[in-house]
């Protein structure tokens, strides 16, 4: 199993482990901290976060930070890509579009998708890997939707 999945399954079963494993998870990677991703769902192919709407990530009209939105759909994207890759396989991000759709007034939830096959290809020469990502509002509006792309090889 891999270890991002292997610690979110051990962790997540304790009291607060989703907490602490949040927590962890934003210390490996400092950035996102910024927004104190609260994960709620990590599997493979499969992961989801809550960024809550405080004042330490609003804009200057009082919502959600585009750049808030796109960091916590960055690190959903991470904990997929650790919990999916395959053994002997690495990913880096290339690129990502995404377009705002509507407002982020409320705790957002951040999810990317991926499909089993797409990390089927021969990483030997190397392949990209589209990742599906959206922020969600609590009435269940998007207000994000786009796509992360990653390029994964064999490792060395």
């Amino acid at each position: 199993m891999p270890a991002v999945l292997d610690l979110w399954t051990k962790t997540s079963a304790l009291p607060l482990g989703d907490r602490v494993f949040s927590f962890a998870f934003a210390r490996k990677a400092p950035y996102f901290a910024s927004i104190r991703p609260r994960f709620t769902v990590i599997e493979p192919h499969r992961a989801e976060l809550v960024i809550r709407d405080r004042r330490r990530v609003h804009n200057h009209i009082g919502t959600v930070h585009a750049i808030a939105l796109c960091n916590g759909l960055e690190a959903a994207m991470g904990a997929l890509a650790e919990s999916s890759i395959p053994r002997g396989q690495r990913w880096i991000p290339q690129g990502m579009e995404v377009t705002y759709t509507a407002k982020a007034s409320s705790d957002i939830t951040c999810i990317a998708e991926t499909d089993p096959e797409q990390w089927l290809a021969d990483a030997g020469e190397g392949y990209h890997l589209p990742v599906r990502v959206r922020g969600v509002r609590t009435d269940g509006t998007v207000v994000v939707e786009g796509e992360i792309r990653l390029w994964v090889t064999a490792k060395r």
